[in-house]
């Protein structure tokens, strides 16, 4: 090995563990640890050779398959449920209304910036809303998934399930108007139907390969690791056969998390682990490259500064919020809930690969589009990443966090825990439980309390162990008993049984 490959290596070290130890910074302020990946890149761009366009489409490719595929398998598809219709709204109809008005804006002032520039005509602006339209999975997860983030009702499972589900409408719109600026003919029912078709292909793929994964990964392996193999492929082969059959890879991928996160499978805790890390270091990857693969004095040039600020601001202030308000019609939601909503419009790598599609065809003006696509998204990340729980508490939408430390005894689905499950319950001031001993209390036979948590001390249970208000009571127990349990003496917690790991239907069809 070369003196130079060994020192890159040793860079490349250097900026990950640089990254990793950044998220207690990040987290005081909100930010995602992307952020300091992003930013470590562009202070490295001038040692680090650039990667070309076509280079970081495909990463930026590879990468969001994983990370939507990690979102959607540590989704709980109950939650799922209660959120598909107004996070499937959004998703869409809100894609193309914030594009559509941020499109418009951009036209208004670039017209009168540069009205003899010839570049900037409505079509390029569209192209620029179409691709900033979407809120970033990346982004999404890695704030509202961060231990100090906690946000009331069902507005977190909403805003994860709109951010890892709105990328094939943006997609479609930004091809869609990169063929108009091409000057090419477009048949619009045509491209309408193509849209729509791509994406049911998609959930239909996605709930294809969630039900293979789950099949291949109830075979018994001599070797463990070879399950976290199949954990990759399975990603791989979800994204090549959609997209090869003309189905939308990236919904396929999410889907077919979800489908897997709600079945049960050998090692599957295991299994959402790594994919977490892999997950994580597809975005370091990505988040890396597009730092050092942006020209910094074009970035901040004022041609790119001015117009890229205004433009942030009306798609924070204008664009987004009335994209989610006009969704929201018939819904029921409170203007509270649509602010907040609104203000988590987290923009990310997303916008970022798709801005490298004009780049990759040498569309007019497709460089400055690029860093102007850059600016707004660090805006994105910088002030709404940096002030969303402060939104939140002002909108009396935050509750408290979660802080407890990870208990040291989990149940991990192998053929010997097939049917039982693990769950910690927290016991509320006015539950059954609250001021008796465990004795006293009477849990069915086949339910076996494992632990019990009082402030951040793990006390071993006893007969005689008794349970206060605020204890968490950590049971193991055969799902049914589970259930019964949680009616009987936990009423306040909404525990949901797994379905049957022997079960052959569909995780939605009773």
């Amino acid at each position: 090995m070369t003196g130079e490959f060994c020192v890159k290596i040793a860079i490349l070290g250097a900026v990950m563990l640089g990254g990793a130890l950044s998220n207690k910074f990040s987290s005081r302020f909100n930010m995602p640890v992307l952020l300091a990946f992003l930013g470590f890149g562009l202070v490295l761009n001038v040692y680090i050779p650039s990667a070309n366009d076509r280079a970081i489409n495909e990463l930026g490719t590879v990468a969001m398959a994983f990370i939507l595929f990690s979102g959607g398998l540590n989704t709980r598809f109950h939650a799922v449920k209660k959120v598909f219709v107004p996070g499937a709204v959004l998703a869409t109809l809100g894609v193309l209304i914030t594009g559509v008005i941020l499109g418009l804006g951009a036209y208004c002032y670039l017209d009168w910036y540069d009205p003899d520039s010839g570049i900037f005509d409505w079509k390029w602006c569209l192209l620029l809303g179409a691709i900033i339209s979407s809120t970033d999975a990346a982004s999404v997860f890695g704030i509202l998934r961060g231990r100090g983030v906690a946000l009331e009702g069902n507005l977190k499972e909403l805003l994860e399930f709109e951010s890892g589900s709105n990328d094939p409408m943006a997609y479609f719109c930004t091809r869609l108007m990169m063929t108009v600026v091409a000057g090419s003919a477009v048949v619009w029912y045509a491209a309408v139907g193509e849209m729509f078709y791509s994406m049911a292909m998609g959930v239909a793929f996605g709930v294809l390969f969630g039900l293979l994964g789950r099949y291949f990964f109830r075979w018994k392996m001599e070797y463990e690791g070879l399950y976290f193999v199949f954990g990759v492929s399975l990603v791989l082969l979800t994204y090549g056969c959609s997209e090869t059959c003309g189905a939308n890879g990236m919904m396929a991928c999410y889907v077919a998390g979800i489908t897997m996160g709600h079945l049960r499978f050998n090692y599957q805790r295991g299994i959402s682990r790594f994919s977490d890390g892999v997950s994580w270091l597809m975005q370091v990857a990505l988040f890396t490259t597009l730092g050092f693969s942006v020209d910094r004095g074009a970035l901040f040039a004022p041609s790119v500064l001015v117009p890229g600020l205004l433009l942030s601001l009306v798609l924070m202030f204008v664009a987004r919020p009335v994209a989610v308000f006009l969704c929201s019609i018939g819904s029921g939601r409170s203007a509270g809930d649509n602010l907040l909503i609104s203000w988590v419009g987290l923009r990310g790598a997303a916008p970022i690969v798709l801005a490298t599609f004009p780049l990759a065809q040498n569309l007019p003006g497709s460089s400055m589009m690029f860093n102007m696509i850059f600016f707004m998204v660090l805006t994105s990340i910088l002030i709404q990443g940096a002030t969303l729980m402060p939104v939140a508490r002002m909108l009396g939408k935050a509750r408290r966090a979660d802080d407890r430390v990870r208990l040291p005894l989990e149940l991990e689905v192998t053929r010997a825990s097939s049917g039982s499950d693990m769950y910690e319950f927290t016991v509320a001031p006015g539950s059954p439980c609250a001021g008796r001993t465990l004795a006293e209390i009477g849990f069915p036979e086949n339910a076996l309390v494992m632990m019990i948590r009082r402030g951040e001390e793990l006390l071993s249970p006893r007969g005689g162990s008794k349970i206060e208000a605020g204890d968490g009571v950590l049971v193991m127990a055969k799902r049914e008993t589970m259930s019964r349990l949680a009616r009987t003496y936990f009423p306040e917690h909404e525990y949901v049984a797994g379905p049957d790991p022997e079960a052959a239907a569909l995780p939605w069809i009773k």
